[in-house]
């Protein structure tokens, strides 16, 4: 496995790219451990699926350096660079049976046959897959497909990397929990150096040590899935991140204190935020609670979604979400809403512009 670098990254699809929204990626500047679990996560259209066709070699980028250990394998085809890809959809032979697909890659490198053996064999009782080694793969179920795939990806002790493009779109909702526990699992066991590419957090979140989290080419934050839940770094990710994501509210900020509705709200800490720029609060619905003091607001949804209650409430023309336990008020009740203090973020031209009380987390 490998270490992986991006250095000074950049791409585009132009010829003579002139400005920043002629790149498809911006600078990107990052480095993958050797044996960690990493996610690409954001939605369609950032740059998640440019940035894996560049590490794979499918793409030369138009600036910058991709380097496997301390190798740099910018200008080399992916043959030569030693590395494994699952696709949304399984690639495998359907005429075959389920051993020599996964027997395959090993095969083709010129491995012998106790070698093979034994590799497959492991890998296949990694996938609960031994009682199915001699079916033909044709008529199996879209699920075990995905396995074989993913086998034929790892059963190779030698590659650099193993990475996964959005590997569960086709696999039915009632079985992917199933693979996303099998692949963490995986991970765990054969410690090879995996990236994960998807738009579904949950997914993300699940599968990875590291997540990295992208809009339109940008990196906005490096983390683990609890730093980019409880300390978003953009108000990107507080949104796209947790259901329902982060509450964004409009901010006004006079004498170092922050204002939304015409009151002022207690933040984490100091106030970091430029004069001039554009600033909102952010609370994750997690931490606002009905009370007998704070924001008077206007309820206009309650949805119980079986763990908890999600209600949905109006502030001087901005929605703001509240997770509480039990049933909540009815619609179209007066309550008040209370934010946790260290839990109240201020963010300037969308990045966190307030810093967290000394001792906090």
């Amino acid at each position: 496995m490998a270490k992986i670098t991006l250095s000074k990254l950049r791409h585009s699809y132009y010829p003579n790219p002139k400005t920043p929204d002629d790149y498809a990626l911006k600078e990107i500047d990052l480095d993958w451990t050797d044996g960690g679990a990493y996610a690409l996560l954001g939605p369609s259209g950032c740059g998640k699926s440019t940035l894996l066709n560049i590490i794979s070699g499918l793409l030369v980028p138009s600036e910058g350096r991709i380097l496997f250990d301390g190798q740099d394998v910018t200008e080399l085809p992916p043959d030569k660079r030693n590395i494994a890809q699952v696709f949304q959809f399984p690639v495998i032979y359907d005429t075959m049976t389920v051993y020599d697909n996964l027997a395959f890659p090993l095969r083709n490198r010129g491995r012998d046959e106790a070698t093979v053996r034994e590799r497959v064999t492991a890998i296949a009782e990694m996938l609960e897959l031994s009682d199915l080694l001699n079916r033909k793969a044709a008529h199996l179920s879209p699920d075990n497909k995905q396995k074989i795939s993913m086998g034929r990806g790892l059963v190779r002790q030698d590659v650099n990397v193993v990475m996964f493009d959005e590997p569960l779109t086709v696999i039915d909702p009632h079985l992917k929990w199933k693979l996303r526990s099998k692949l963490k699992e995986l991970h765990q066991r054969v410690r090879a150096t995996m990236i994960y590419v998807t738009h579904d957090q949950t997914e993300a979140l699940t599968f990875a040590d590291q997540v990295v989290v992208m809009q339109e080419g940008e990196v906005v934050q490096i983390g683990t899935p609890v730093e980019l839940f409880d300390r978003p770094a953009h108000t990107f990710v507080g949104h796209f991140i947790g259901s329902p994501g982060m509450n964004i509210l409009p901010a006004e900020v006079s004498g170092g204190v922050a204002h939304f509705a015409g009151q002022a709200i207690p933040l984490e800490g100091p106030i970091t935020a430029a004069p001039g720029a554009r600033t909102e609060i952010g609370i994750r619905p997690e931490f606002v609670s009905l009370g007998l003091s704070g924001l008077p607001a206007t309820v206009t949804k309650v949805s119980d979604v079986g763990r908890h209650t999600v209600v949905e409430c109006e502030v001087a023309g901005s929605r703001v979400n509240a997770i509480v336990t039990g049933s909540g008020p009815e619609k179209g009740a007066m309550v008040q809403l209370e934010f946790r203090r260290d839990q109240t973020r201020l963010y300037a031209d969308g990045w966190l512009a307030s810093e967290a009380a000394e001792g906090a987390a």
